[in-house]
């Protein structure tokens, strides 16, 4: 059984939730949006590199994130309080939501690459940053609501 400083604890920490994650995901897509904007042909430079192991790391530790709620450094009981039920159904709602913009994304770069050829390592970088922040954002936004009680 939860003790009441778990619980209070577990509803912080919830409600950051709420509120960071949507905001990480408009920093992801704002930082993606710049990435491919100064893409060089090739990308041999070693900023592109760093670059794209930056855009990696990030993408992972969001990745791990909306599947298992963060929180990692927290006492396990405080992280099971933080996937309850609403916190699960959520995040399927979300990870439906990346799934589906993946798919229409992936079905953009098909009909794009008809008329201009795009490379392998790009078609999986955006679609990569597609759904991920899709999820993620969608995943924040309905958190939040389940805490506005609606």
């Amino acid at each position: 059984m939860a003790d009441a400083s778990d619980i209070e604890t577990a509803d912080r920490l919830s409600r950051r939730r709420a509120r960071i994650l949507p905001v990480f995901a408009i920093i992801f897509l704002s930082q993606q949006a710049a990435f491919i904007s100064q893409q060089v042909e090739g990308g041999t430079r070693t900023v592109d590199h760093v670059k794209t192991g930056a855009w990696l790391i990030l993408s992972i530790v969001l990745l791990l994130a909306l599947t298992t709620g963060g929180f990692w450094l927290w006492r396990k009981s405080v992280r099971d309080l933080l996937d309850d039920d609403v916190t699960r159904a959520n995040r399927g709602a979300a990870m439906r939501t990346g799934f589906l913009a993946t798919m229409m994304g992936g079905i953009a770069l098909y009909l794009i690459a008809l008329f201009e050829p795009v490379g392998g390592r790009e078609v999986a970088h955006l679609l990569v940053t597609i759904g991920l922040a899709a999820a993620v954002l969608r995943f924040g936004l309905l958190e939040r609501r389940a805490h506005k009680g609606g």
